[in-house]
């Protein structure tokens, strides 16, 4: 029997051809009925096959859904009259397609369910769609590999490839084009920090050569444009052009990005040896007279990178000698105690005054140079203590749990040293 011709003069719902019903209850829980024709469905369906050609079969067919699949079975009844290529085209949505294809499955709908699985291979889906997808295609078995393709996990090489592509969009190497290249730069580097996140894979990735390459030379870029950037401040041209702050400032916002990041592929030392580098350079320019008052943002983005590197060198994530790390103590010390003050009167003269210091970065800064304190040598502990207490402004950073620490420590030297050589004299009393 031509199934197409049959269906071009049948129309579901049209009692005067009809020869069979199929039940279905509805969201209420009443039964409906559909008067559709045995043609079709035996044609259409292996379900509806074997009890349709039966001797004497039931002229009623009832099938059991529930509230949740309801629309969908009466969609599918739709498209059992529909000719195998139009199937395709009369799907409209990710959602409507997934609910027919399980019932496509049930009553085993062949044409419906790899037009359905052609439909979802073709669109896109959002993340909820795709658990969708996922569950609905679990019993599909061969037929599900075009969908599942978009989903597997790719090999090492692949993944590698789109990381440095990602990491050198986002660091800027090779110069994103305008107009769209800052949203796409950011868009990369979310994307780089979510590919850091927690897989399996991306260790061996981060460790490889290749990559870590890649980042190096993407830090030393941004880096020697911060410098660049920072110097040119002092020229009295650059200091009358509005772009010039914002500049630096979405540079020094690459770096903090960097601080992210970086940790993750065991490269945060480089950058921190770099930043103890240029620190009494940045510091010289940013302290000129020339810039007093102006670019507060630009000071406290300062701030805010210099605290991620007084983290990692005071919790012992980066190691670095201890010369090294008095250095870098005592370059930024005096210049975060200064600048706090200005910015809090400011904030204070005026209550919109938007560069502030935030109490979570004064916790963090505080707690990363106390924590450095207490790892230098107990002379250098002392100088910087002693400093500290000369100057007016003991509130930021409070160094009062470092000058206790000290304090203990020293008692407790002394007196291990006076045992030490009662022991010795004792010894010597002996012989």
């Amino acid at each position: 029997m031509d199934t197409a011709k049959v269906a071009k003069t049948c129309i579901l719902g049209d009692r005067n051809t009809s020869d069979i019903i199929i039940r279905l209850k509805n969201r209420e829980g009443r039964p409906e009925w559909f008067y559709s024709h045995s043609a079709i469905l035996i044609n259409r369906s292996k379900f509806f096959a074997s009890p349709v050609s039966l001797p004497n079969s039931s002229t009623c067919i009832e099938i059991h859904c529930s509230e949740f699949d309801y629309d969908d079975y009466v969609e599918l009844l739709r498209l059992l009259y529909l000719p195998v290529g139009s199937i395709l085209e009369s799907l409209g949505s990710v959602k409507s397609a997934v609910g027919i294809l399980q019932t496509a499955i049930a009553i085993h709908c062949e044409d419906i369910t790899q037009s359905c699985t052609q439909y979802l291979e073709a669109v896109p889906w959002d993340d909820k769609e795709e658990e969708l997808i996922i569950k609905a295609v679990a019993k599909l078995g061969p037929m599900a590999t075009p969908i599942l393709a978009r989903i597997q996990p790719v090999d090492a090489s692949a993944t590698k490839n789109v990381f440095v592509s990602a990491v050198r969009f986002a660091m800027s190497i090779g110069r994103p084009c305008p107009p769209f290249g800052d949203e796409l730069k950011t868009s990369a580097q979310e994307q780089v920090e979510f590919m850091l996140g927690e897989d399996e894979d991306m260790p061996l990735i981060t460790a490889d050569d290749e990559v870590k390459s890649v980042v190096r030379i993407g830090l030393s870029n941004i880096c020697s444009s911060f410098e660049n950037g920072l110097s040119s401040l002092l020229l009295e041209s650059s200091l009358v052009c509005d772009t010039a702050e914002d500049k630096i400032l979405q540079t020094l916002s690459d770096i903090e990005w960097m601080c992210n990041i970086l940790p993750k592929m065991d490269l945060m030392k480089d950058f921190v040896f770099k930043w103890a580098e240029i620190s009494v350079r940045v510091l010289g320019i940013i302290e000129d007279e020339k810039l007093a008052c102006v670019m507060w943002g630009l000071k406290v983005k300062l701030i805010q990178v210099t605290g991620k590197v007084l983290e990692a060198v005071g919790y012992g994530n980066v190691i670095l000698p201890a010369p090294c790390r008095v250095q870098l103590l005592k370059t930024w010390l005096p210049y975060i105690r200064m600048i706090k003050p200005i910015l809090d009167s400011k904030g204070n003269e005026d209550t919109e005054f938007p560069y502030m210091m935030t109490e979570d970065l004064c916790q963090s800064i505080e707690g990363a140079i106390v924590s450095l304190i207490l790892s230098l040598p107990s002379n250098d502990q002392a100088d910087i203590l002693a400093d500290w207490m000369k100057t007016e402004q003991l509130r930021f950073p409070d160094l009062t749990e470092a000058f206790e620490v000290w304090c203990y420590r020293t008692k407790s030297a002394k007196r291990r040293l006076v045992q030490g050589l009662d022991s010795i004299n004792n010894a010597t009393v002996s012989l």
